[in-house]
């Protein structure tokens, strides 16, 4: 169950834990996957036994599969997280250079990145609030606008139950039109193109209880049933 709840939702929203295990599910077999910061981390934890991925992190590292438990784990040894992945053979090492050259030329397959705001056109912020006045890039952009695959898991509002998924982005943009599906805390929608600036987000899924009806109304776009 998660964290978030208010007083009109229909039934629970989903653990930032389950919003991963549901973002895992759609990673496909033997990909070079990137996880971004804070939930998408944690997909690493619940890839299905049957697939084979992977990970790469912008601090230099290609082919773990799993994370320590909190508290355990080589510090020599980190994602761009601060978690410590699982030691493994395959695992390889190189300079962060090297791991931007990979996401700049396209040698990624998917990547996992958090979300502050997804447009209705599938537009993404998610390096900066302004009226905290600081941000963090890292390697956001570089993913969102060189990945042909882009998945945001995120909480599907604020903790105020703010909308995250918007008709306009109001924050900075990280990258235009470069998202392809949300998993969020009660539902995971896909951004479906037109064209090359027009889109429509189609709902795939609910959380447990949730109505296409309750997730509109947290909503600041239209979503339309598949």
């Amino acid at each position: 169950m998660s964290d978030l709840s208010f007083e009109n939702d229909p039934a629970p929203r989903l653990s930032r834990e389950d919003i991963a295990r549901r973002a895992a599910k759609f990673l496909p077999n033997n990909s070079i996957v990137n996880l971004g910061i804070g939930i998408p981390s944690l997909c690493a934890n619940y890839l299905p036994t049957d697939i084979d991925i992977y990970y790469q992190a912008e601090t230099g590292l290609l082919g773990f599969k799993e994370l320590y438990p909190k508290g355990k784990g080589d510090p020599n040894i980190m994602d761009a997280s601060g978690n410590f992945p699982v030691n493994i053979p395959r695992l390889v090492f190189f300079d962060s250079i090297e791991s931007f050259n990979m996401i700049r030329g396209g040698h990624i397959d998917i990547t996992v990145l958090g979300g502050l705001q997804v447009s209705g056109n599938g537009d993404l912020s998610n390096w900066m609030i302004p009226s905290r006045g600081i941000g963090s890039i890292g390697g956001a952009m570089d993913l969102a606008e060189n990945t042909p695959n882009v998945i945001i898991a995120m909480e599907h509002t604020t903790t105020k139950n703010i909308p995250k998924i918007v008709e306009k982005c109001t924050y900075p943009l990280t990258s235009k039109n470069c998202v392809n599906l949300i998993v969020t805390d009660v539902a995971i929608i896909e951004v479906k193109y037109n064209s090359d600036i027009n889109a429509k987000l189609i709902l795939r899924e609910t959380a447990p209880h949730w109505k296409i009806e309750d997730i509109q109304k947290i909503t600041n776009t239209e979503i339309f049933e598949k």
